[in-house]
């Protein structure tokens, strides 16, 4: 494979989560899964030891490095070790740079540095009963009275749901006049009206707690608008390019693993007194998801490039994002075949494999509305012909 784009200190991280990962994390895994959410102390370790969030202020706990490898490093090495369904990255580079973003000076002081420490976990409210992809659907919605806004609402299928301290939670503001008006609002879970409903049980990443939240008549403090009120619909898409971006990066490695696993499996497993290593379809197979797998992180590191240096489009964003994630389920499913009736049993990890591969082309995004966007921007009047491009 062609050469990775990493600092010499990201090589020495790596090396260092993945330990942390093996004496923290994954022996617990298994019981996570049973219990359905990840236990918080983990959050807490993860950041005593830099690990949780590496891109904010030293003043807050930070590295203040937001070079995006960082936690491409720290999304690798969960897929790697089998601990994907911890979204410790949701919490620390999905959620957190919405604080830092649009966040005033009182807001990134009160909650950054617990959010680095881990005593602060977060999550992001966004999708409805009724609303997923269409935000224009939601129903969520607060009004305005004096020096607070009184929220209402209910959300679904929020990762970290359970565990999690404070949520940025998007809400209709002016309904009647723009449904695209919508406001962000931190809201802490201890508040009164903040209610959890179930922890939601998963076809996969069984470790990860995905709940329904609600809010009844939540008097939030005007102190608590993240950014501008109304204009939460464009702080939303302006984060969506680097949610994609880490997502694929995510499927990608799981994929990665998917073929490692499979790898060693063909190597080892005997038909007809041959192992299937012998076999030209198993050839076939594994050799053309290799060359699909390596054309995919070339991209995906070049991405990683792009987001660095400011130049990174919301079509190659939707683009990374479409093709790792049919690429993970691809890869998986690949794999559990050549296991043949080993692969459905449990004791095979690519059964898990399988599982958790099923929501990527669904969540942050589904493929449908990935095609969309890039389908607009390549047939659109202000698309490049390749051969006008990076010359």
């Amino acid at each position: 494979m062609l050469t990775r784009q990493f600092s010499e200190e990201q090589v020495m991280f790596r090396e260092a989560y993945r330990r942390f990962l093996a004496e923290e994390v994954v022996p617990h895994m298994e019981r996570f899964r049973e219990q359905g959410v990840v236990d918080r102390d983990i959050f807490k370790k993860a950041g005593e030891q830099g690990f949780l969030m590496v891109w904010p202020e030293e003043r807050y706990g930070g590295m203040d490095d937001y070079d995006i490898r960082w936690e491409q490093v720290i999304i690798e090495e969960l897929a790697y070790a089998r601990c994907s369904d911890w979204f410790g990255s949701l919490h620390s580079r999905i959620v957190g740079p919405y604080i830092t973003r649009f966040g005033s000076e009182d807001q990134i002081e009160r909650y950054i540095p617990g959010a680095v420490s881990g005593d602060i976990i977060l999550a992001v409210a966004m999708t409805e009963p009724d609303a997923g992809s269409n935000l224009a659907g939601m129903r969520t919605h607060a009004v305005e009275e004096d020096d607070y806004w009184v929220l209402n609402g209910q959300k679904t299928y929020i990762s970290n749901g359970i565990n999690c301290d404070l949520v940025v939670v998007a809400a209709k503001t002016d309904p009647q006049n723009n449904p695209h008006a919508m406001t962000l609002f931190l809201v802490e879970a201890g508040w009164e009206g903040f209610e959890r409903g179930r922890n939601l049980n998963k076809l996969g990443l069984k470790a990860q707690d995905t709940a329904e939240l609600f809010f009844n008549n939540i008097k939030v403090p005007k102190s608590n608008v993240l950014g501008e009120a109304h204009k939460g619909f464009y702080y939303l898409m302006e984060g969506l390019a680097e949610e994609r971006l880490l997502g694929a990066m995510g499927y990608l490695a799981a994929a990665q693993l998917s073929w490692d696993l499979t790898a060693d499996f063909v190597r080892e497993r005997e038909v007809f007194g041959k192992p299937l290593t012998a076999m030209q379809n198993t050839q076939f197979k594994m050799a053309e998801l290799r060359a699909e797998l390596d054309i995919a992180q070339c991209f995906v590191d070049q991405a990683a490039l792009a987001f660095n240096a400011g130049t990174l489009s919301a079509e190659d964003a939707a683009a990374a994002k479409l093709k790792t994630s049919e690429l993970q389920q691809r890869v998986a499913d690949e794999g559990l075949q050549l296991h043949g009736g080993a692969g459905f049993m449990d004791e095979y990890p690519i059964s898990r494999q399988s599982a958790d591969a099923k929501i990527a082309t669904i969540y942050a995004g589904s493929s449908e509305i990935m095609k969309l966007i890039i389908g607009r921007h390549c047939l659109g009047d202000h698309y490049d012909p390749f051969n006008q491009r990076n010359f």
